[in-house]
């Protein structure tokens, strides 16, 4: 299966999007893989899809960006890391993300923390999606390099609108307004 479609199916990771991070990432890129993350994390309360956020060492590179730490729910769960794979943190194993077939991943930097996260996942059985315009890295070619391996590591290398409107599957879905609305 290539397609995220039931809820309980796939977790969503928003992954490192720190204020001291997202400081030195090119800012016209930085600004719309920001507002591709909005959408996803919008779009993830709507369609009930839960989701996960990481923050890399946040004494030293600042919490997640106040603009999306106030779209997140209070019960969100986050989890404070030093390695640079989210997948062996024990919060995470132990919590959903353990059972569900599938994770969808977004954040940054590409080529670190989203790359080694997503291998440590495929090695695990997991399905992993990757938002291919909601990631980032400092240099836009460790960026391209990482979205190849990923691929040619066997994962699904799509983009946010597919992300909001794959597991809808129709535009009978009661959030497809809204859905769509996210994306104008």
């Amino acid at each position: 299966m290539q397609t995220p479609t039931a809820n309980n199916n796939a977790i969503w990771m928003l992954i490192d999007v720190q204020t001291r991070l997202c400081s030195v990432m090119p800012e016209a890129a930085m600004a719309t893989v920001i507002k591709n993350i909005q959408r996803l994390l919008q779009g993830a309360q709507l369609l009930n899809i839960p989701f996960w956020v990481t923050e890399q060492y946040p004494e030293k590179l600042g919490e997640t960006l106040p603009d999306l730490q106030s779209l997140l729910p209070e019960y969100t769960p986050r989890t404070a890391k030093l390695a640079f794979s989210a997948w062996h943190e024990p919060a995470l194993q132990e919590s959903s993300i353990s059972v569900a077939p599938q994770v969808v991943l977004f954040g940054l930097e590409t080529h670190i923390c989203v790359l080694q996260t997503a291998l440590d996942a495929l090695a695990a059985g997991k399905q992993v999606f990757i938002v291919e315009d909601a990631v980032i890295s400092r240099d836009e070619a460790n960026r391209n390099n990482a979205i190849e391996r990923l691929r040619a590591a066997g994962c699904i290398i799509t983009n946010t609108e597919s992300m909001l409107f794959e597991p809808m599957q129709s535009a009978t879905h009661a959030q497809f307004k809204a859905i769509s609305a996210l994306i104008r």
